[in-house]
């Protein structure tokens, strides 16, 4: 087996904002919005969340992030659902890496100590 190269965001690191943050009894969700370029399939891209997210929110809800009308859970490093409790801290960015070919979507930044 050979090794290959595979770049990611070759054009840039995507920045979006939230359009909307939806609290549910079953989780939290970051809307994106539509965009008709999308994504990369792989790569990095930023998410400003622009409405902070009520503080009296249970810290336990599994946090999700919809872009283009699909839903994907974000996890961290270890496969785990990212909760409420590590994004509760008001407004900001989130570095997120997407591999859509293997369905991962994870949190870079932590924003709890």
């Amino acid at each position: 087996m050979g090794c290959f190269n595979m770049t990611t965001n070759a054009g840039g690191m995507p920045y979006l904002s939230t359009s909307n943050v939806t609290i549910s009894t079953t989780s939290v969700d970051l809307a994106l919005g539509w965009n008709r370029r999308g994504l990369p399939p792989v790569g990095y891209f930023t998410v400003r969340i622009a409405d902070a997210i009520p503080a009296d929110t249970t810290t336990t809800l599994p946090v999700t992030v919809t872009f283009n009308g699909v839903t994907r859970n974000l996890t961290l490093f270890d496969g785990t659902q990212v909760t409420a409790a590590e994004i509760l801290n008001g407004t900001g960015a989130l570095l997120i890496f997407n591999d859509r070919f293997n369905n991962l979507l994870q949190l870079m930044s932590r924003t709890t100590v």
